[in-house]
């Protein structure tokens, strides 16, 4: 199935971010493209000022985090709100916004610079790659997602990562 790829939700979009300051919203747009086997989300961003350090002329890593998880919240939020992905799919808006913060977390974060990227206009892309329900040691259930990024500039700027998923205290 290849679904119709679904545009900028503003409403879903400012409630993504609301827990971030204001002058950390780097996330502008977000199309969301539902696949056979996997989901793609790409998005718009804009820095116009380091939240931490003067300016490096660049993109760095730790913009690079903060960019990635406004993608994956985002993403995530419209695989609940248009049931998306299946590991999702029992989970409601309000289920959502109570475990975006504490329960989901970066197990392992992979990022190369291939070039460098103007932060102040660039485009980036996650792609879900898998997610699958797990029960470590026997304990409680949790989602592991493996997911892929990629940013790129108008100049040629680029960089991509790897990044490992876990989403603990699932909702009944």
């Amino acid at each position: 199935m290849h679904a119709a790829s679904l545009p900028t939700d503003a409403d879903l979009l400012a409630n993504v971010l609301r827990p971030y300051k204001q002058h950390c919203e780097y996330l502008k747009s977000a199309i969301v493209t539902p696949r056979d086997d996997t989901t793609i989300t790409r998005c718009e961003f804009a820095i116009p000022e380091s939240c931490y350090i003067d300016d490096t002329g660049h993109l760095n890593a730790v913009e690079v985090t903060i960019c990635y998880n406004q993608m994956l919240y985002y993403t995530i939020a419209a695989a609940v709100q248009w049931g998306l992905i299946p590991e999702f799919s029992g989970w409601t808006m309000s289920d959502y916004w109570k475990h975006q913060l504490p329960d989901i977390l970066i197990a392992r974060f992979t990022s190369r610079f291939h070039r460098p990227i103007d932060p102040r206009a660039f485009e980036g892309e996650i792609e879900f790659r898998s997610v699958r329900r797990q029960t470590p040691g026997g304990g409680a259930p949790m989602l592991v997602v493996d997911t892929g990024f990629q940013y790129w500039d108008a100049g040629g700027g680029r960089c991509r990562g790897e990044v490992h998923i876990a989403v603990l205290n699932l909702p009944d």
